[in-house]
């Protein structure tokens, strides 16, 4: 797995260094540029999606029209991304949903078809329950984890989503994962009782938090999440599970390096325009999130990195049982 790490590392520092003699891109953009989301309408994905096409069009002088192609926790657009031409006029906005699928031996994707330009944001996830209902904390939920199986909603299977669950399914919790690809849908399981928990972050169910009918009971993070100081935190609990939500721009690998730079550039602007500054706020989302072009090579190294350990641990214990 350290192979595949490091011919990840190194491909992708290939493919965004800017070579001195690129200039076949000068004119680029000279037409709209296709920004895939890869998941249904209405969730995190396509929410900064549409932000972040609202404000980089100015930028880029074209229009970006975002198309949602959602399916297979979003391998459905990225096969569409990776097999469109590496000509910087198909974007798409990856999660680490999909993300997490390329440590797996026999993923569809390899590492090195894709070009990072930025990643726009990061955020905690967690367990949320519905606000009415009789899981109101974390204790509640280990309390009836042990007289019944409790359904999980989920992004897709062998999503972080999954792999978290299963980290406590094997502590002897009685969890089950249940996939949903469209997050709308997903969000109203768990107020429709179809699921008892939801494995999300709070920014891209803020409605349903604001309208006290969807409530978190346990999150992912090192620290108390701001917003939620009551809430419990695995950090605090003891349990070695976090993977933060993230979302990162990309392209196909082969891409113009002058094409690269032109993006990741309106990027960064988008990234420091005060609307955007107050889109992250919104979204309880980490407020230096923005991670250029130059950095995200190992951002994204060290977030799969741990996904594999947490997936292998995960195996191990389940294996010697």
């Amino acid at each position: 797995m350290r192979g595949l790490f490091l011919a990840f590392a190194a491909g992708l520092a290939g493919a965004v260094a800017i070579s001195p003699a690129a200039s076949v891109a000068a004119d680029y953009p000279s037409r709209p540029i296709t920004f895939i989301v890869p998941w249904g309408p209405g969730g995190g994905a396509d929410q900064v999606a549409r932000i972040i096409s609202k404000l980089v069009e100015p930028e880029l002088k074209t229009s970006v029209p975002v198309v949602n192609m959602p399916g297979a926790t979003g391998q459905t657009g990225l096969t569409k991304l990776v097999t469109s031409p590496a000509d910087g006029y198909t974007i798409e906005v990856m999660t680490g949903d999909t993300f997490a699928l390329f440590a797996a031996k026999n993923s569809r994707f390899k590492l090195e078809q894709i070009t990072p330009i930025a990643v726009m944001i990061q955020q905690p996830s967690g367990f949320f329950s519905n606000a009415t209902g009789p899981l109101q904390t974390w204790d509640d939920v280990q309390k009836a984890v042990k007289d019944k199986e409790m359904r999980m909603a989920v992004t897709g299977y062998g999503s972080p989503d999954d792999m978290s669950v299963n980290y406590f399914k094997n502590k002897g919790m009685k969890f089950q994962s249940v996939g949903f690809a469209e997050p709308g849908m997903r969000y109203a399981s768990v107020v429709g009782g179809q699921s008892d928990l939801l494995y999300e972050q709070a920014g891209d169910i803020r409605s349903f938090i604001d309208g006290k009918q969807i409530k978190p009971v346990l999150f992912f993070s090192k620290k108390p999440v701001e917003g939620f100081e009551n809430v419990a935190y695995s950090g605090k609990l003891g349990y070695n599970v976090f993977l933060p939500q993230f979302r990162v721009v990309i392209v196909r690998s082969g891409t113009d390096p002058a094409i690269v730079k032109t993006l990741s550039t309106a990027l960064a602007k988008v990234a420091q325009a005060k609307e955007y500054r107050d889109y992250l706020k919104l979204q309880y989302a980490e407020a230096d999130s923005f991670v250029g072009s130059e950095n995200s090579v190992k951002f994204m190294t060290d977030w799969l990195s741990e996904a594999s350990a947490l997936s292998q641990s995960n195996a191990a214990t389940a294996a010697a049982k």
